[in-house]
């Protein structure tokens, strides 16, 4: 039965097939016991995961270990999608009411969640940027997989959101030569802005002491093994979901003994897990995102009223970077 729009209901953006997505009015229950309620101000689209989940494009293997926090549903459809949410908790614990937290939570507009996953947004991040949390902490993870040191030759392959916030990671590290390579030449505007710099694949940088791929295409691994120097790391943070892509290890692969090492953002590295969780890791990357030069990842927003005319569109535009959805 159909629940009506009311005052303890939320509004929740589904996939509900190939592509397909609708904008559901849902029953909001009331907060336990050491649980909050959030009204959302602003979210984010990650285009490339969500691009996979909506194209239904998970493999079966991943649905247990795909799910995000606080989804429905189950993969590959119907499902409510997604890992971006800002806004302000406004009941449950009243001793945190008004308090701008960040949440791993689908698209919603109002959604209840145990306190500790109603992470503060720290003084001097806007509401509006602090919805890159997630993508900047992924970044991070990679960085850390990589093993960039002061003074490394690094490029990037991919400048989507994750590409530009690694290698804006990688720039601030002392005396790096960071790069960022890129079949869009627009993407140049961004890196520019961020402090780094840009390529197009024909004039890559060669002999880098790491690589990392974030392009999730054949080509751009290809592109990312050519850049890497004799006995280089290359770290390939896409994902393919279901694809399969022809790993290039032919060549010089071998020859010039190069380390080819997988990232994802489900683990610390265990050379941190002793001290680091991933709660420490999340407010570590909202810390990062002071810099005003970050707003330069967003390249759209849309209000959550109409957010499901647009869903698709969003993904499935090669120029979207951050699109940001606004909660009125």
């Amino acid at each position: 039965m159909a629940v009506k729009a009311g005052r303890d209901t939320a509004k929740a953006l589904w996939i509900v097939g190939r592509n397909q997505v609708d904008l559901r009015v849902e029953a909001l229950p009331p907060p336990g016991p050491g649980y909050v309620v959030v009204a959302a101000a602003f979210g984010a689209i990650s285009r490339g995961t969500e691009a996979l989940v909506a194209a239904g494009a998970v493999p079966r293997s991943e649905w247990e270990r795909m799910r995000a926090p606080f989804q429905e549903g189950a993969f590959p459809f119907p499902v409510k999608y997604g890992y971006a949410a800002v806004g302000r908790i406004v009941a449950g614990d009243a001793a945190r009411d008004g308090e701008c937290v960040f949440c791993l939570h689908p698209h919603q507009d109002r959604f209840v969640v145990p306190g500790e996953a109603a992470v503060p947004v720290p003084p001097g991040v806007p509401e509006a940027r602090a919805v890159l949390a997630a993508n900047m902490e992924t970044a991070l993870n990679v960085v850390w997989d990589a093993g960039i040191l002061p003074g490394d030759k690094v490029a990037v392959i991919g400048g989507g959101v994750v590409g530009l916030l690694v290698a804006y990671l990688a720039g601030a590290i002392p005396g790096t030569e960071t790069t960022v390579v890129d079949v869009n030449a627009d993407r140049a505007a961004a890196a520019a802005r961020l402090g780094i710099g840009f390529a197009a694949p024909d004039d890559a940088p060669a002999d880098c002491d790491v690589v990392v791929h974030a392009s999730a295409s054949e080509a751009g691994l290809g592109s990312a093994i050519a850049a890497a120097g004799f006995e280089a790391r290359v770290v390939e943070a896409s994902w393919y979901g279901e694809r399969a892509p022809a790993v290039p290890l032919g060549g010089a692969f071998h020859s010039r003994r190069l380390s080819l090492v997988g990232s994802q953002v489900g683990s610390v590295p265990a050379g941190r897990a002793g001290r680091w969780t991933n709660r420490r890791r999340l407010e570590t990357a909202l810390r990062l995102l002071a810099d005003p030069r970050l707003d330069a990842l967003f390249s759209g927003e849309t209000g959550f009223a109409e957010l499901a005319g647009r869903y698709v569109d969003i993904l499935l535009d090669p120029a979207t970077l951050c699109h940001r959805v606004r909660y009125d």
